[in-house]
């Protein structure tokens, strides 16, 4: 049997039709196998499918066992970004600077899908060198994500929205905005956390916000506290993060040089550049 055969006109494509006639845009190799005697492939030839299909452009593989199917295929929507990134791993919530576009918090479009995961959870990666991949991120087709790997009990702060006939999970406004004060590399760079601040004002959630670094970490609930003081927040509802034990300065922006006047309410370092005195 031919390549060709099996992927133009023989069961390979009719093996696509039928997982598009079901619904399945992403697939994994068990879930097609189910198909494959009723489109007369053998089990013998049904891994070759999978492979001829690939590289002809009717399959899009996600990692090892998991594939898409590609838009060429009549009648088939293509799978969103987001809900390719909740089957590459398992939990999973877009986070981070996605989180922030998703919730209309920036204006800037990522040039990747940040993905909020466990430790417990093994990301995909492609083969060649592990650190540069995991330092870049796993491309698929020309989208590339990057998984940032929590302890289990700091996935938190999730929800559930629709995209487009996808339900997806994404870090709800609060957490995002907690995830930026930690990690602002993630959300394009401090400047752009602040200004989400800015944007999201009144109708910021600031019980569950407080609640949230509580959970968290001192340094989150030390730089939350100096930015919501300086939202003029009243002083009184920031007890809480005012109270939490911390020995020693932590930088506000923690990727900025450790510079600039120290907070002591705050124990924190405002290093950012009008603070900082040349």
């Amino acid at each position: 049997m031919s390549r060709e055969h099996l992927v133009h006109s023989g069961p390979g494509v009719e093996l696509v039709r039928k997982l598009a006639a079901e619904g399945d845009r992403i697939v994994t190799t068990e879930r097609a196998r189910e198909f494959a005697p009723a489109v007369g492939l053998s089990e013998g030839y049904f891994r070759q499918a999978l492979h001829h299909l690939t590289k002809a452009g009717w399959l899009v593989r996600l990692r090892k066992g998991l594939y898409a199917l590609s838009s060429t295929v009549p009648g088939v929507t293509a799978a969103h970004e987001f809900e390719i990134a909740m089957a590459l791993v398992d939990p999973a919530a877009i986070s981070h600077w996605s989180a922030l576009h998703h919730h209309g918090l920036t204006e800037q479009i990522p040039r990747k899908v940040f993905v909020l995961t466990t430790t417990e959870t093994a990301v995909p990666r492609r083969r060649g060198d592990k650190a540069k991949w995991s330092r870049d991120g796993y491309p698929v087709g020309e989208t590339v994500y990057r998984f940032i790997q929590v302890k289990p009990e700091r996935f938190f702060g999730t929800g559930k929205v629709w995209i487009g006939d996808a339900r997806v999970v994404i870090t709800d406004r609060e957490r995002t905005l907690l995830d930026g004060l930690s990690m602002p590399q993630y959300c394009g760079d401090f400047a752009e956390v602040l200004h989400a601040f800015e944007v999201i004002g009144s109708s910021l959630n600031l019980e569950r916000i407080i609640e949230y670094a509580l959970k968290l970490d001192a340094s989150a609930a030390k730089r939350l506290g100096w930015v919501l003081e300086q939202q003029g927040v009243d002083l009184d509802r920031l007890e809480p993060l005012a109270r939490v034990a911390i020995k020693g300065f932590r930088k506000l922006d923690p990727t900025g040089l450790r510079k600039g006047p120290c907070n002591r309410r705050w124990m924190i370092q405002e290093n950012l550049p009008g603070k900082i005195k040349s």
